[in-house]
């Protein structure tokens, strides 16, 4: 792999992986219609590390609420063991990591069928169809009226909801960051605090893919090749970050829909690319 190349596939997890247009599927349809079908094979130890490039930038704008509900969850222990801990209301950052917790357990419905959804990856029809869902979701969800549910006032089973469509979105087509946010606007949440809880929700769970998934790739790497890997991951690492601002502002503005367009169109040509290919 070349540093152009690593360069590249930095700047497509960096921008795929949080703007709701699927990292997934972006990923799987490059490697599939530029002849890079075993890319996975033999870089996968890089894929792994592009994906925690994109988690340093959740940790770069959000540290402060990290380092909170960091503080929170040790409290929130402490306070299991109180007298008292029935005559006070949760504060906000313990209710959110109460609510990520949460969230984050329709994932262990995902890991018994894992093979089957990895093997979606090579299917790339099921994966334009997946971006035009996408599309669908996205724009109807922007066209709700604006909520008012917030870290104070959601409920527990609306992030049990949202959880359902993270896990529903680990097929590759379906935006991880696109699913959760609509299913958080559908429920009622503020806008940016549907983006908040969207990306502060992929902390526990692209950090536990990768661990689970580190041990079996480790064996692929390079040690020759760790600058080339180095510059793929601070390019996914500093466009993950604008990509996050991007998403906020646009949600904020009521603009979100406008990424339905683009999934509708990379869903299109990819179908259509995809018919070509096969006929030929």
């Amino acid at each position: 792999m070349s540093l152009l190349m690593s360069v590249l596939m930095g700047i497509l997890q960096g921008i795929a992986e949080f703007l709701p247009i699927s990292s997934s599927g972006h990923l799987a349809l490059f490697q599939a219609f530029f002849g890079m079908e075993n890319f996975e094979e033999t870089q996968a130890f890089f894929t792994v590390l592009l994906h925690l490039g994109t988690l340093i930038s959740v940790f770069i704008v959000y540290w402060r609420d990290i380092i909170e509900m960091i503080y929170e969850f040790f409290a929130g222990i402490i306070a299991l063991f109180s007298p008292k801990r029935r005559t006070r209301p949760l504060p906000p950052m313990r209710r959110m990591v109460l609510m990520i917790i949460v969230a984050t357990l329709p994932l262990l419905l995902v890991l018994p069928i894992k093979d089957r959804i990895d093997a979606l990856y090579g299917n790339t029809f099921f994966i334009s169809c997946a971006l035009l869902a996408t599309g669908f979701l996205l724009f109807f969800s922007d066209r709700l009226a604006r909520g008012k549910k917030n870290a104070k006032t959601a409920r527990i089973t609306d992030a049990l909801l949202v959880g359902c469509g993270q896990a529903v979105a680990t097929v590759p087509g379906l935006s991880r960051s696109g699913t959760t946010i609509a299913v958080g606007m559908m429920l009622g949440f503020e806008r940016k605090f549907a983006v908040r809880f969207s990306f502060l929700l992929s902390l526990p769970a692209v950090l536990g893919a990768n661990i689970l998934e580190i041990k079996d790739v480790a064996a692929t790497a390079d040690s020759g090749m760790f600058p080339i890997y180095l510059a793929g991951v601070v390019v996914a690492a500093v466009v993950g970050y604008f990509a996050i601002r991007l998403v906020n502002m646009l949600a904020d503005k009521g603009k979100f829909g406008k990424f339905a367009y683009y999934c509708w169109a990379v869903g299109i040509v990819s179908l259509i690319a995809g018919i070509v290919k096969f006929a030929l």
